[in-house]
């Protein structure tokens, strides 16, 4: 598989939730952690259908890489809440840009945890894929449409943080 770099160059937006919900303090579970981004990922169980989408999409080296990422990643439940067939068609070859750059717009640059999530309250954060997400914890905290059920599964060389929908880009 080719290695694809990513571009992390530009202003970046420090990223921290804050979420209770972990039976582990987040720093615990950050010195714990022994595996990149993907391999966390695919050890959860819960991103089969991430993990074929980031391998269609060649970004598999890039996020297994020594970068520091912020991943909002969305659970195979979220993915199947897409229509009928938008898997499928995601990923086939012929759109693994489409697919790429569905992937990287839950990218983050930057390896940030849990903590002043008030003062990003209202705001947009850029993405690898170069668009915006908006930040919003009037009610838990949510990304553009998205609730991050989890925060902080740490990987050695980013964060993880769970959500129940696919981000799309306009």
């Amino acid at each position: 598989m080719k290695k694809i770099a990513i571009k992390l160059a530009g202003a970046t937006a420090a990223l921290v939730f804050v979420f209770s919900a972990l039976s582990v303090s987040a720093q615990d579970s950050k010195m714990k952690s022994k595996k990149d981004i993907v391999d966390t990922a695919v050890a959860a169980g819960q991103f089969t259908i991430l993990a074929k989408a980031l391998e269609a999409a060649g970004l598999i080296d890039a996020l297994k890489s020594d970068g520091k990422f912020t991943v909002f990643a969305p659970t195979d439940d979220a993915f199947r809440k897409l229509p009928a067939g938008t898997i499928e068609t995601l990923l086939k070859p012929e759109n693994k840009e489409k697919l790429k750059s569905i992937l990287l717009y839950h990218v983050v640059q930057g390896k940030v945890g849990s903590g002043d999530v008030v003062k990003l309250n209202g705001q947009e954060v850029k993405t690898l894929q170069g668009g915006t997400v908006k930040v919003d914890t009037s009610s838990g905290v949510m990304v553009n449409s998205a609730t991050v059920v989890k925060a902080d599964v740490w990987a050695t060389n980013g964060v993880i943080h769970v959500i129940d929908t696919v981000l799309l880009p306009n």
